[in-house]
């Protein structure tokens, strides 16, 4: 298995090198397409063995030591206890944050501007502490700012395994504690001033995941979190989340949609007659996966990409394009510059494969791109079951610290759900396969988690806990609510369909940035006039309402 490790590896490293924002669609948003938990798992196991820098010595998590000085921010460490809430407890552990001073005027007496890490290692959030959304806000109101790495995640890791039982104090209310106390005792090295909670301002921003816990916190910790900045936040959490193919299905280039929908729907006939699926998979190159609704889940990988889409230079991707521009590429000799140009099916459009399996040439340009970009990674020799198949329940019994992709699925299996499935009305047009159901994408939780001394994972989340905090309607005052038009998580935030509209003000922004993604508003240039302008317009307001927040504030009355 290490050579299968090591290819997926790269797989991976591939796939998160187009943006941060990558991270988040394994860990938070986490479509099921190539079997990604056991891709992110494969990296984890992989990456010490392939070189030794990786690995960190103070049992924390194997993560690159440059990560301790990006852009001269040097981490830093804040004590905390594993459980907040268990008096008769003592254990701690040493959470990781990141500190940029560069704006602060000890005049202004802050704000702290913290940005809460989510489900990945604060290292991967240090560019929003450096040009981003945090060193925007610094910079125009002389306050500080601040990464918190979340427990569990990078080096923040309160366990020495990740059992099902040393998982347990993963959980919403735990997370939240941790802020609350680091935001009212930290001591910042080098700044005399007392910038606790709540003696000083503190606005706290967050994305995706990150992006709910902000809006939590505003509503948890009113008199600690003086303002919030939830961007893309996921308040409503759901068992089941087809809505984010159907927002990708909507958005992306109809061409584009309809190419999608034409060959899963013909995909979906043949693998259900069963009579040549064989040879369908062998188009694919996955002749040897066993189980359908694997093969499903491995053409679905592509979609994923749409949510790596970014305005930032740096982190921009093209993929989702690219993978659109190739299945409307026409037969070579055929005089046509689009395959669209006929209708699907037309005789021109087809061809004849070995087995007698009659396709449309745009599923021969889907099959194409699936072998080229996915099945190729696979080794030479070893079978495409082995490294893409999901039914071996012991793969996923590995618990060491290592296990990275654990974490944000532990999230996922006991509070947040967000089960990727086809639309449940199976007339409904599609761009996935129907045999990506619930009981298929949910399967990994009791596969992964087995019942422990202490804790057993629930048969489904209990998204209750999530949903109590607000859901579609979670609002305060200072809290801001800002989303993508085009995000494939807009369906899970307080700017769904499903929610109700608000009012735009000062005191409550609730804002949607035209053809956004995923929390556009948290990168950013240095000079602000150097990016595109529906993004100088985000963060031209955000700077006024932050701004005319701190107007109000005023200094806890003493005894």
């Amino acid at each position: 298995m290490k050579l299968v490790h090591s290819v997926l590896q790269g797989l991976l490293l591939g796939l998160l090198a187009e943006a941060t924002i990558s991270l988040d669609r394994f860990r938070v948003l986490g479509p099921q397409g190539v079997n990604l938990w056991k891709l992110e798992k494969a990296y984890a196991a992989a990456r010490s063995t392939l070189n030794p820098k990786f690995v960190v010595q103070d049992g924390s998590s194997s993560e690159s030591v440059l990560s301790e000085d990006v852009a001269g921010f040097k981490a830093q460490w804040f004590r905390q206890p594993v459980d907040h809430f268990d008096k008769n407890s003592d254990a701690t552990f040493r959470q990781r944050y990141w500190i940029n001073m560069r704006h602060y005027n000890p005049d202004n007496g802050g704000p702290v501007i913290v940005l809460d890490g989510g489900e990945t290692s604060g290292a991967n959030r240090l560019s929003f502490l450096d040009t981003g959304i945090v060193d925007i806000l610094a910079r125009h109101t002389g306050g500080v700012g601040v990464v918190l790495e979340h427990r569990y995640y990078g080096q923040s890791i309160p366990v020495v395994n990740f059992t099902t039982d040393n998982l347990r104090w993963l959980n919403n209310d735990q997370s939240a504690a941790d802020s609350a106390n680091f935001m009212a005792n930290v001591k910042f090295k080098g700044i005399e001033e007392d910038l606790t909670a709540p003696n000083t301002p503190w606005i706290y921003y967050g994305g995706s995941y990150a992006g709910a816990r902000a809006a939590h916190m505003r509503v948890l910790y009113p008199d600690l979190v003086y303002g919030a900045i939830a961007s893309s936040a996921v308040t409503h959490a759901a068992i089941i989340n087809w809505e984010y193919m159907e927002i990708i299905r909507n958005a992306a280039d109809p061409v584009c949609s309809r190419h999608l929908e034409n060959s899963i729907k013909t995909i979906d006939s043949i693998l259900s007659s069963g009579r040549l699926k064989q040879p369908l998979k062998a188009l694919f190159g996955l002749s040897d996966l066993r189980h359908d609704d694997d093969f499903a889940s491995v053409i679905e990988s592509p979609l994923g990409s749409w949510q790596s889409k970014c305005w930032h230079p740096d982190f921009a991707s093209t993929t989702f394009d690219d993978f659109c521009a190739a299945l409307d590429k026409p037969p070579f000799g055929s005089g046509l510059t689009s395959l669209s140009e006929l209708p699907y099916g037309a005789p021109e459009r087809m061809l004849t494969l070995p087995g007698g399996l009659a396709v449309d040439f745009t599923i021969v340009n889907y099959a194409n791109y699936i072998k080229k970009n996915v099945v190729s990674l696979c080794p030479e020799g070893v079978s495409t079951d082995l490294c893409f198949g999901s039914w071996d329940e012991e793969q996923y019994q590995v618990y060491d610290i290592g296990q990275e992709w654990r974490l944000w699925l532990f999230q996922v299996c006991t509070e947040w759900g967000y089960f990727m499935t086809s639309p449940p009305d199976p007339d409904h047009p599609r761009i996935i396969s129907k045999l990506l159901t619930l009981g298929y994408e949910s399967k990994i939780c009791h596969m992964a988690f087995p019942p422990g001394k202490h804790f057993t994972v629930p048969t489904m989340p209990n998204v209750t806990v999530v949903n109590q905090l607000g859901d579609f309607d979670i609002a305060a005052d200072r809290l801001a609510l800002i989303d993508g038009e085009v995000d494939p998580w807009r369906p899970a935030t307080p700017h769904s369909d499903y929610a109700y509209d608000r009012e735009d003000t000062v005191l409550r922004p609730f804002k949607v940035i035209p053809g956004g993604v995923h929390h556009f508003d948290e990168w950013g240039l240095p000079n602000l006039a150097d990016e595109p302008l529906e993004i100088q317009a985000i963060h031209g307001e955000m700077i006024y309402f932050v701004k005319e927040w701190l107007k109000d504030w005023k200094p806890p009355q003493t005894a």
